[in-house]
């Protein structure tokens, strides 16, 4: 924010009846006041330089971050005119003769139109029709239109002639956050510059001068915390700051008072919560959760600044002094604390693992239940061996010195028998706590015993060349899969077991390769025909010509003699084998 500012510029004058709001007050007035967006005003000021202005122009980016206010800023910097001044000018201050006008939207040759609630053809012909006249004051005539992913296709398709041969007195700003739904056609006739966020730490100072000229205190741990919550949002910033600074009518707004505002546990708890995880302490952690959720912490805000928090020790292991952790000088020692403890890969997989969580507690029921849950997981993971030494141990398998009948995690034994006597590899591993699966079937069984239908589904009939334990599958390729298979399937793996897996496809398989579905379709067929077989369904076929065999019940009794044939179990949409009768009945 300039210095030069002062309120009442452009209408936003607080001394009158009407409060007007911290977003409106200090809205950008120069392109200096722009925060972050120094390589967009680096180019359009080159722009006006050479003489190549743009006849179209696109601006995207998250809501509040200022493509309305941008787009403003380019209709007063292409009409600007002072004294001598008869030229576009990215230098606006003091303002020229149609600042003022512009920037409350009542200048005739600036038409601002909003495409949520004006999405027609119709709409779109009313400027198309306009465009042919040149401007009544001013040098361009500009066509402001917020939210343009919101045009219907008829409107796109009637803006294409126009923006293709634009008449040389017209321009075109348009706004949007759904970058993605405009059509290639119109982004290929426009300049496009992606306003950026904000950064946590800029945007605090930001608001940190706005306190000053208000006269107000909050504490910069508050305004971190606001910095944080507005996502990179200017806007979304100052109306949280608007907010906070009627916590406290005439005092200081604390950290405390933000972090009640917005819902969030104590930082401090917080940090006491992931060192209680990464000791393996399942009880504290659990009564912390419910501890802060019963003080009115939001359970998904908690997991949230869990990964903050691990994100910073990841952060303060991988840069050492040169990394910057904001907070006290106990806080920075605490979280440096947390990233000796353990090591990059446990820190990693503590982080993937609460990252599921942060997704599952978003859908889950009972928010609190499924954080208590994620609790419980991340606790009994601390138990398993850090994930670079347990693959280290199945690639090379046990120290030659262990006893061949030692129990996992024994020590090493001293005697010369012992190393003679040393257990071979084996040639598929058997499931251990480090390695839950011995094959894909074993997936799939926990799958189902977990309930993920989606994942489930998506896996039955895929189709496993190589299952290796320690962190290697490869399937058929099949354009049937979901997209998101391997990745949910790569997350699931990684969660329930230490390793980082790789997960790849290949065209074909030398051998042939059957999928669950297919096993289960075989086997089917199998009973089938031993079913057809058997004396007394024969002889029911028999007695009826063409009939088939329908359906099959797997009933159980328990009063069954020794002599009884009961079928096996059936597959889930296949008939099961009945009971045989007994005999001489």
């Amino acid at each position: 924010m300039s210095e030069s500012q002062s309120p009442g510029l452009f209408g936003d004058d607080t001394t009158g009846p009407g409060y007007v709001v911290l977003a409106r007050k200090y809205r950008p007035k120069t392109f200096e006041d722009l925060i972050g967006q120094e390589a967009m005003v680096r180019t359009i000021a080159n722009s006006f330089t050479l003489g190549r202005i743009p006849h179209a122009t696109m601006l995207t980016g998250v809501r509040g971050v200022g493509k309305t206010t941008t787009a403003r800023l380019l209709a007063r910097a292409l009409n600007y005119k002072r004294g001598e001044i008869d030229h576009p000018s990215i230098e606006l201050d003091p303002p020229g003769e149609h600042c003022q006008a512009i920037m409350e939207s009542r200048h005739p040759d600036v038409f601002e139109m909003d495409a949520a609630s004006r999405t027609g053809i119709n709409d779109i012909r009313e400027i198309l029709d306009s465009v042919r006249y040149a401007p009544v004051m001013a040098r361009f005539k500009i066509y402001i239109i917020d939210e343009v992913h919101m045009l219907s296709t008829q409107a796109f398709n009637g803006l294409l002639k126009t923006l293709e041969e634009p008449p040389p007195h017209v321009k075109f700003m348009f706004a949007t956050t759904e970058i993605r739904k405009v059509p290639v056609t119109v982004l290929s006739r426009c300049q496009r510059f992606d306003l950026k966020r904000i950064d946590s730490e800029r945007l605090a100072e930001h608001l940190g001068a706005i306190c000053a000229k208000e006269g107000v205190k909050v504490d910069a741990d508050g305004l971190a915390l606001i910095a944080r919550a507005a996502e990179g949002s200017a806007r979304d910033g100052l109306s949280l700051l608007d907010q906070a600074l009627v916590q406290k009518p005439g005092a200081s707004v604390t950290a405390a008072d933000v972090r009640d505002m917005l819902g969030l546990a104590d930082r401090g708890r917080v940090l006491d919560l992931f060192e209680a995880i990464a000791k393996g302490d399942a009880k504290t952690a659990i009564n912390e959760v419910r501890g802060q959720y019963d003080s009115g912490a939001d359970p998904t805000l908690i997991l949230r600044d869990l990964l903050d928090i691990g994100h910073e020790a990841a952060r303060a292991q991988a840069l050492g002094a040169e990394a910057r952790i904001i907070g006290g000088a106990d806080w920075v020692a605490r979280v440096r604390a947390v990233a000796t403890s353990l090591s990059p890969a446990q820190l990693s997989r503590l982080w993937q693992m609460l990252l599921k969580a942060f997704e599952e507690a978003g859908k889950a029921p009972d928010p609190i239940a499924a954080v208590e849950m994620a609790m419980v997981r991340l606790c009994a993971a601390q138990s398993l061996p850090p994930p670079e030494d347990a693959a280290r141990l199945l690639r090379d398998g046990p120290p030659p010195s262990w006893s061949a009948g030692a129990p996992s995690g024994s020590a090493p034994s001293a005697s010369k028998d012992a190393t003679i006597n040393a257990a071979p590899k084996a040639p598929r591993p058997a499931p251990t706590p480090e390695t839950p699966f011995a094959t894909f079937d074993e997936v799939m069984e926990r799958i189902k015993f977990e309930n993920d239908v989606e994942l489930e589904v998506a896996l039955d009939r895929l189709k496993v060349v190589r299952f290796a334990p320690q962190g290697e599958m490869v399937f058929v390729a099949s354009p049937d899969h979901p997209r998101d298979m391997v990745r949910r399937l790569k997350s699931f793996l990684e969660e329930h077991t230490p390793f980082e897996w790789t997960i790849r496809s290949t065209a074909e398989s030398a051998a042939p390769v059957e999928s669950l579905a297919d096993k289960r379709r075989r086997e089917h067929e199998r009973q089938l025909d031993e079913l057809k077989k058997h004396p007394f369904v024969a002889e029911a076929m028999k007695h009826f010509p063409g009939a088939e065999i329908a359906k099959v019940t797997n009933p159980v009794d328990e009063s069954a003699a020794p002599g009884d044939v009961v079928a096996m179990p059936a597959a889930p949409n296949a008939p099961a084998k009945p009971a045989r009768k007994k005999e001489g009945t």
